[in-house]
């Protein structure tokens, strides 16, 4: 799907928790955690673009992965009487009750990136592969590191389903090569700052590592920061998750060895449309609840490649 978007920039501040209601026979409520992160700042602004471009009225609201924020946002949109919710849920179980409650109201959810556990609520849950795209990042982090060497890990929210499944798919892949050896796993919930501490903790606990992978970009930069300040960078094989602006440039600088890029682009697109379609015809337009979408590799062969934020030109 070839995408007619104008460059998101990578840093934004913080959107505000509510934008002014918008005209409520044509609103589209857009839902989405934290736009102080690049990844969740560009989910919402493409989400509210199409939404524009399809000829509705959409805002864009944050919870911060509050699920307490979360239920009042959707209140709001029920109340706005919005005629879909796209929503990136805040807790894969806490999200649910926030869900039914729109469900209940009439209006269609669509759920983006991050799944709930129950299914049958939303008209669909858009989510990238994460489980393709953690081997297709480990594959390429053991070619870099040679098959050997003791590592580290970054781990996400534990309350996210993502970061438990790209954790397995690392593993699945990394323990097929004995002289790899795990020293140490630690939950850094996605955040850069959190990344840089519990990295200086793991490198003062392991000095001899070659090698960190982070379940996203936040973590492995933070995580770089860190081994720069402790002159431990050069040579050390440093892997990312998602595909966002601050990686693709720490790519470039040889300092992040890849990232594998979410096409959260793509995918925040395609649920607009589908609740589009769903709003206009009363049907979906994709029969399966579940769609994943695959990742792709971004490291220095094809960095150049990457032409606005969460896109890679796959053309040539």
């Amino acid at each position: 799907m070839k995408l007619t978007r104008r460059t998101i920039l990578a840093t934004v501040a913080a959107l505000p928790l509510m934008a002014q209601a918008a005209m409520a026979d044509g609103l589209i409520s857009i839902i989405v955690n934290d736009p102080s992160n690049p990844y969740w700042f560009t989910e919402g602004e493409v989400a509210k673009a199409t939404a524009e471009e399809l000829g509705y009225d959409a805002n864009v609201a944050a919870h911060k992965g509050d699920t307490n924020t979360e239920s009042n946002l959707v209140d709001t949109a029920i109340t706005n009487q919005a005629k879909a919710i796209i929503l990136d849920p805040a807790n894969a179980d806490g999200s649910v009750g926030a869900v039914k409650k729109a469900v209940e109201a009439g209006i269609p959810v669509f759920i983006v990136n991050a799944e709930i556990n129950q299914s049958g609520l939303a008209k669909a849950q858009l989510v990238s592969n994460n489980a393709q795209g953690a081997a297709l990042g480990a594959m390429a982090w053991v070619e870099a590191i040679g098959g050997e060497g003791s590592y580290v890990e970054l781990f996400g929210a534990p309350s996210d389903n993502n970061a438990q499944t790209r954790s397995n798919g690392f593993e699945t892949v990394l323990t097929q090569y004995p002289d790899l050896e795990k020293q140490a796993q630690e939950v850094a919930n996605w955040d850069r700052t959190q990344g840089y501490s519990k990295m200086q903790s793991m490198l003062q606990a392991n000095p001899d590592i070659k090698g960190v992978i982070s379940g996203n970009d936040e973590m492995a930069l933070g995580a770089i920061a860190a081994l720069k300040e402790a002159g431990k960078l050069e040579g050390m094989v440093v892997g990312g998750f998602d595909g966002s602006p601050d990686a693709v440039d720490a790519v470039k600088a040889g300092e992040l060895t890849y990232t594998v890029l979410q096409p959260v682009a793509i995918f925040a697109e395609e649920a607009v449309r589908q609740a589009d379609h769903f709003i206009t015809n009363g049907e979906l337009m994709v029969a399966e609840e579940k769609q994943l979408f695959d990742c792709m590799l971004i490291d220095e062969s094809n960095v150049d490649n990457y032409t606005a934020a969460f896109t890679l030109d796959q053309s040539s």
